[in-house]
């Protein structure tokens, strides 16, 4: 009982972390905190089938809309695990999280998996709206292109390498400085 009732307690502190309802402005986060927050919602899915590797570096803390983000760390870790899930004779099935501070103004965030590659012609278009590759009802075909207009956003890029030697590593850089100087709305 004492173990279910933490794991609920857990559950409802990542549920408030990774949405954010109550700082949807504009502000300064930890942005391991939010994936942190977003592994722990996925945790069922990952059913301690696929083992997620953590490379944290050292980061300062992220000008941005941190609800955005989160939805972007949940739709790329959501793709990894259904990836991973398509093979089940894959074996270890690993995701790897990685962040870094690429210069002294920018942050990259990697998240790759070791599962099946995605053919090129896939590649692109995965970024388009209502593009999907899962069977009906399986999937919206939206979580990569809300990930692609977050990264716009906050005046960042985002970009996909998927070959058999390296598995499928999506990259994001953005700057820790969010600017509106270019007229970004918000979404």
């Amino acid at each position: 009982m004492k173990h279910g009732s933490n794991r609920i307690r857990e559950l409802v502190i990542s549920l408030r972390n990774f949405s954010r309802l109550d700082e949807a402005e504009l502000k300064e986060v930890d942005l391991h905190q939010g994936i942190e927050s977003t592994l722990l919602i996925l945790k069922n899915r990952l059913d301690n089938k696929i083992t997620v590797i953590k490379e944290y570096g050292e980061l300062m803390p992220v000008e941005c809309y941190p609800a955005q983000l989160n939805q972007v760390w949940f739709n790329l870790l959501n793709n990894a695990i259904d990836a991973l899930k398509s093979d089940p004779s894959l074996e270890p099935k690993q995701i790897t999280i990685r962040t870094e501070m690429s210069s002294a103004d920018l942050v990259t965030v990697r998240v790759k998996n070791n599962g099946p590659v995605i053919p090129i012609e896939i590649q692109q278009h995965m970024f388009d709206p209502f593009f999907t590759t899962k069977p009906v009802g399986s999937g919206t075909g939206l979580g990569l292109a809300i990930a692609y207009q977050v990264m716009q956003q906050h005046h960042g890029q985002i970009s996909c390498q998927s070959d058999p030697d390296i598995g499928t590593e999506f990259m994001m850089t953005f700057p820790i400085h969010y600017s509106q100087s270019d007229g970004g709305d918000r979404l």
